[in-house]
């Protein structure tokens, strides 16, 4: 797997995304492809390529995915009625880029997960 991505370049602001969050830990930012009113991307700034490759040093850029997700999704208006969280893993988890990243999904309702 590479060592670099396009989050990589995203967080580096070398090409141009529309951050809303950025700290020494996480970057957020708008999907280019949204699937609901609100579609953000939340990435480590570290590359960690999947969910398996997670180490307990990377303890502190997780649980700050998931503070900045609350912020975001307050920010939003969509705190009150709900949102989604989703990280995908490896192909059949659906995973498309190789550097781990939290999906904050809402604005309307969302409907089932999964297909039955």
């Amino acid at each position: 797997m590479s060592a670099e991505t396009i989050f990589s370049k995203i967080i580096r602001r070398e090409i141009p995304a529309n951050i809303l969050y950025q700290d020494e830990l996480v970057t957020a930012f708008r999907d280019i492809n949204p699937r609901a009113p609100t579609h953000i991307l939340i990435v480590p700034n570290q590359l960690i390529p999947t969910v398996n490759d997670v180490e307990p040093e990377h303890e502190a850029a997780l649980g700050r995915m998931f503070t900045v997700a609350r912020k975001l999704a307050k920010e939003a208006g969509i705190d009150e009625k709900g949102y989604r969280l989703i990280m995908n893993c490896n192909e059949h988890g659906g995973q498309e880029v190789y550097h781990i990243h939290m999906h904050l999904v809402g604005g309307h309702a969302l409907g089932a997960m999964l297909a039955r």
